[in-house]
């Protein structure tokens, strides 16, 4: 981490967690309260399981990944989100996409990342790590309502069971699996509102940047 003028230059935040849990909500939440850029990792591999829906193999998907695949409108549904789930296990797809998310989190102003594997993989050495979690029931009934809302055709029910299969997967894989960094902090969000872990995420972030004057 580098300082300038009393500003911090470079200055990452890793943000993991399972799906629904309330990470993107955070870290967008971050990053707009420090004023730092940010990732949603998610959509990278996102727009690489759409590409694989549209017949593209993942690897070369991933390796020729534009900013238009990425901008897409239709990477939340839920074929989508098992597409990128699975093409997030094979270790040449994880590849092709490390250079860059480096890269971003490096970036001059600080960054805000938000994914599965930052803390661990992509960001080892993240001025601050949260891995954001909630039980399984929540985290469907929060997907569930947002795909409701906008025009998804699915029930809860099926919304959890997709949950828990892609909880396992994405845990159970070879290549860089869902853990909690030894030395993230763990935010569990069952019982929070949106504002009470946001707040307690930026608590974490102002405590950590204190520590770096």
């Amino acid at each position: 981490m580098c300082k300038s003028k009393g500003m911090f230059v470079q200055f990452t935040v890793a943000i993991d967690g399972p799906a629904a849990a309330g990470k993107g909500t955070i870290a967008r939440a971050l990053a707009d309260t420090f004023g730092m850029a940010h990732l949603d990792t998610g959509l990278l591999y996102r727009a690489v399981g759409r590409r694989a829906l549209d017949g593209v193999p993942p690897v070369i998907a991933a390796s020729t990944l534009r900013h238009r695949d990425i901008a897409r409108t239709d990477l939340r549904t839920p074929d989508v989100a098992q597409a990128a789930s699975e093409a997030a296990a094979i270790p040449e797809v994880r590849a092709a996409l490390v250079a860059f998310q480096r890269d971003f989190a490096r970036r001059e102003g600080g960054a805000v990342l938000d994914g599965r594997d930052i803390g661990t993989v992509i960001c080892p050495d993240a001025e601050v790590k949260l891995f954001v979690t909630a039980d399984a029931n929540t985290r469907a009934n929060r997907r569930w309502q947002e795909l409701s809302q906008s025009g998804v055709d699915i029930t809860e029910a099926e919304v959890l069971a997709s949950i828990h299969e892609r909880d396992a997967r994405d845990a159970s894989r070879d290549a860089a699996p869902m853990v909690a960094a030894q030395d993230a902090i763990q935010l569990d969000t069952s019982t929070l509102t949106i504002d009470e872990a946001v707040a307690a995420a930026q608590a974490h972030v102002k405590a950590r940047q204190g520590n770096q004057t």
